[in-house]
């Protein structure tokens, strides 16, 4: 198992307020760690959510006794969003600050992941790129409600409006995901600076290329950019 993570700001934006980490060897109980977080708030406070966040996480699973994964994942991001709630009250530069959240360790066969926001975790397998996370949205919401299509939702002027965040909160309820791999699955972690300007089509395209991990997330970032590039951009490929 390999990885390769990349973020960009993007062309619209002057700050990259996502953060990305990804370690193929263990970190504390884990065999290995893949994180994407993206701040949002003010422009300092925004990137020091994402990053304070990140930091915090690995921090958490370095140090802790917990042996099994979900367990593990739970202690370290209710400890990330204690952390960044009290200090968005405590400090008005940072006020209203917070981060999404997607995380991935992959053990014996299985893919265990949590996520807060509308960053998104996908496996590619032979025929098709199946999302495995939710999005914590309104547009998502929505659309699981019948009440929007897919087709309208990719332009609606809501879908940035999101109703889960790491830090904006006092309790957080993540989602975990359990998924059974087989092998030779492809899986991404990502922000929604891709999702946003790049179909589900074109990434799996990118993703069961022949290119290199390095190549592939490079063509993700480059079509997010021709795309619009309105958002930062931040990829993780794992295969």
């Amino acid at each position: 198992m390999i990885s390769y993570g990349k973020t960009d700001v993007g062309i619209e934006r002057k700050v990259n307020q996502d953060t990305i980490y990804a370690s193929d060897s263990r970190v504390g109980n884990l065999p290995n760690l893949y994180i994407v977080a993206d701040g949002m708030g003010g422009e300092l406070a925004g990137d020091y959510a994402s990053a304070k966040c990140v930091a915090t996480i690995v921090d958490g699973v370095e140090h802790s006794t917990e042996t099994e994964p979900v367990r593990i994942l739970e202690q370290v991001i209710q400890s990330a969003n204690h952390l960044i709630y009290t200090q968005g009250k405590m400090d008005p530069s940072k006020a209203g600050m917070g981060t999404t959240l997607v995380m991935a360790t992959i053990i014996d066969g299985h893919l265990y992941v949590a996520n807060v926001g509308d960053s998104r975790l996908y496996v590619a397998i032979t025929t098709k790129l199946k999302q495995i996370t939710k999005d914590h949205s309104v547009v998502a919401e929505l659309v699981r409600t019948g009440e929007l299509d897919e087709d309208d939702a990719r332009t609606d002027k809501r879908k940035n409006m999101i109703t889960r965040a790491i830090g904006a909160e006092e309790t957080i309820s993540p989602d975990y995901f359990d998924v059974a791999l087989k092998g030779g699955e492809r899986i991404l972690l990502c922000s929604d600076g891709l999702t946003n300007m790049v179909n589900d089509k074109e990434i799996f395209s990118v993703l069961k290329s022949a290119d290199t991990l390095e190549d592939r997330a490079a063509k993700l970032i480059q079509l997010a950019n021709k795309g619009g590039g309105k958002d930062n951009i931040s990829v993780i490929v794992i295969e």
